[in-house]
């Protein structure tokens, strides 16, 4: 009897999860045992039915973050490969996905034999990322005053609120606040979106 290759796939979009159910098929030598929309159910789905391969969006159903669920998994279940995967030209998630322990990184444009080639290089121990892009230059104006943009900065380097506060002596509150603004003038929905958007525009360096 053939082992098959047991597979969480979990993306936002029900077209993908589809898509990837069919590539990743008991035929190739696969078995789904989940497809799901939010990334907040990723560690529940290793815990019960412990899976060889995860494929997770950067970004799935509210706002819940692949890769916080693909650092979490890497941390409590190290034997699970990981596959992030991303339908956004953004420079900063591959590199961020390797940072969090992520084995592949598959832009969305790619072919489904595409990313059966890349599980199947992961699986036998091999690291694939797409080669890294440059960060595009600064801006000559950018939307944000000094203090913002310093709050991205450390927010970007895993900085709590409350470390935040103490490092640029002011109070915690007012980071909460300062977010929250930055958010509400970009259209963005969660931190992390504006953290990469401020690597996308240049207005943060990830490497400083």
């Amino acid at each position: 009897m053939v082992n098959l290759i047991k597979v969480l796939i979990v993306d936002d979009q029900e077209s993908m999860r589809m898509a990837l159910e069919q590539e990743f098929c008991r035929e190739n030598g696969f078995e789904v045992i989940g497809s799901i929309a939010s990334s907040a159910d990723a560690e529940l789905f290793c815990f019960k039915f412990n899976p060889d391969l995860m494929i997770t969006d950067v970004s799935t159903v509210g706002g819940a973050s692949g890769l916080e669920a693909a650092a979490i998994i890497h941390e409590k279940y190290p034997g699970i490969r990981i596959i992030v995967t991303s339908g956004f030209d953004e420079v900063a998630y591959a590199p961020r996905a390797r940072e969090l322990g992520a084995h592949a990184f598959v832009y969305k444009s790619k072919s489904l034999a595409y990313y059966r080639e890349v599980a199947d290089r992961v699986l036998n121990g091999e690291i694939v990322f797409p080669e890294p892009r440059a960060i595009p230059a600064p801006h000559e104006e950018k939307p944000f005053d000094d203090q913002r943009i310093e709050i991205l900065r450390l927010m970007y380097g895993h900085k709590t609120g409350k470390e935040i506060a103490q490092i640029l002596c002011i109070g915690e509150e007012v980071v909460k606040q300062h977010i929250a603004d930055m958010l509400n003038e970009t259209g963005l929905d969660n931190a992390i979106d504006l953290m990469f958007k401020a690597v996308a525009e240049g207005w943060i360096d990830p490497r400083s």
